[in-house]
C-alpha cells in the first residue's frame, strides 16, 4: 500500500501546481482553445468546438510531466 499513497500524493501535488499556474497565470492563458487547428462552427441554433490543437498541446505536456515523475520518484 506504501507504492499507492505514494503515487496519490504526487497526483495530488502535481494537480495542486497545475492549478497554481492556471490560477497565477489565467488571464496570460486566453490564447489556449484558441490555437491554429481548434475547430470553432458557430450556425443559428447550433454551435461546435472541437480544440484538437489544444488537447494535442496539453497531452504532451501531461506526458512529460508523468515521464519526469517516473523517472525521478519512480
Amino acid at each position: 500500500m506504501q507504492p499507492l499513497g505514494k503515487y496519490i500524493v504526487i497526483i495530488g501535488l502535481v494537480i495542486v501546481g497545475i492549478g497554481l499556474l492556471v490560477w497565477l497565470l489565467g488571464p496570460r492563458l486566453d490564447w489556449f482553445g484558441r490555437l491554429p487547428g481548434d475547430v470553432r462552427v458557430s450556425k443559428p441554433g447550433f454551435k461546435v468546438f472541437a480544440p484538437f490543437t489544444s488537447m494535442l498541446l496539453l497531452s504532451v505536456l501531461l506526458s512529460l510531466v508523468l515521464w519526469a515523475i517516473r523517472r525521478f520518484f519512480g
